[in-house]
């Protein structure tokens, strides 16, 4: 099983993220868990969303406390205390973010990929709402799950220009990072979990 903590602020989509990342996993015939954590429930309040993806049913319904994976959605949530605690040794972390993934990993002495998912958001769809941005990337990162899986889920919730607007954002994001660099850490997260 491999856990994922999504942060994110109110009105970015982090908890539709942890739906649509747990939809992509029903599609590949594997299990999928996703669940919210509401703070204060207004547009950019933060906002903690939970994943867990697994080969077998999850019996789990607690909080992800030891996430193998962090997607934060808004650079400046870095700053706040507790947005990292808890991430496994060896645990990656896809942020939104306009700074370099050098720069960020030196700083939060972890490995970092920044992507900026806003901007791309709103070029392709003229909102910064960058979660479809994020799952791509992340998909191609770890190769957890597939882009087409991501589309499929994507083609269930959305319809016309806006659908076609995110299946181009996806693949853009999906382009932005390279392909499989974080595979051996989610393989070695699902022989650890086991």
């Amino acid at each position: 099983m491999t856990e994922i903590r999504i942060h994110g602020r109110g009105g970015q989509g982090n908890v539709v993220a942890a739906y649509l990342f747990a939809m992509a996993a029903f599609e590949e015939q594997r299990y999928g868990q996703a669940f919210p954590n509401f703070g204060a429930e207004r547009r950019g309040a933060p906002v903690i969303a939970f994943v867990r993806i697994a080969d077998s049913p999850i019996q789990r319904r607690n909080q992800v406390r030891h996430p193998a994976f962090l997607i934060i959605q808004d650079q400046a949530l870095l700053q706040v205390p507790g947005v990292t605690d808890g991430l496994k040794p060896g645990g990656k972390i896809l942020v939104n973010s306009s700074f370099e993934s050098a720069e960020l990993s030196k700083q939060l002495g972890k490995e970092v990929i920044a992507l900026q998912a806003t901007v791309l958001a709103k070029k392709f769809l003229g909102r910064p709402v960058p979660n479809t941005a994020l799952l791509a990337a992340f998909f191609t990162l770890t190769e957890m799950l597939s882009q087409e899986s991501l589309a499929a889920v994507l083609q269930k919730r959305f319809k016309g220009d806006i659908l076609d607007k995110n299946l181009q954002l996806i693949q853009e994001g999906a382009k932005q990072v390279p392909a499989g660099l974080w595979k051996e850490k989610e393989e070695k997260s699902n022989a650890a979990s086991a």
